[in-house]
């Protein structure tokens, strides 16, 4: 690890303590050469998988696109943003778990469209409705159908 003072190329290990969570790593450093200390974190890096458009170009995954789109679906809905943020969170985690290079668009609005019926059913309809690009009432009609309760008779 090079020295952020002196840019001296050898440093030396103090002290090394993992966060609560584990997800990273503290450690302390001192440079032999100039004597000054300072902290490096390590964290884990994971690459997301490129998304394929319905066009067939492909583009970076973007989390904060997707929480946008999740927040618009729940626009004036009951639901807080830790809420949206477990379910982004949820989401990114299935697609890493996928282990996939690329997924497809239609794939990504499929784990979105889950995690909306999980947390408010209006907000599924709305997100399907434009999702599904519909034609008429009766495809409307149907999402709805989807998420409405059985009644028990």
């Amino acid at each position: 690890m090079r020295c952020p003072f002196c840019e001296h190329t050898d440093t030396q290990v103090l002290d090394t303590r993992a966060s609560d969570d584990g997800d990273v790593i503290r450690r302390r450093r001192r440079c032999p050469h100039c004597e000054k200390r300072f902290t490096t974190y390590e964290r884990i890096e994971l690459t997301m998988p490129a998304v394929v458009k319905k066009n067939g170009s492909r583009a970076e995954f973007d989390r904060n696109k997707l929480r946008a789109s999740l927040q618009l679906a729940l626009r004036k809905r009951p639901v807080g943003l830790e809420q949206i943020d477990a379910a982004t969170h949820r989401i990114e985690e299935k697609l890493l778990g996928l282990g996939l290079r690329e997924v497809p668009s239609e794939r990504i609005g499929e784990l979105v469209m889950r995690e909306l019926k999980r947390l408010d059913k209006v907000a599924y309809v709305r997100f399907a409705s434009v999702y599904r690009s519909f034609e008429d009432v009766d495809e409307f009609a149907d999402a709805v159908l989807e998420v409405k309760p059985k009644r028990a008779r």
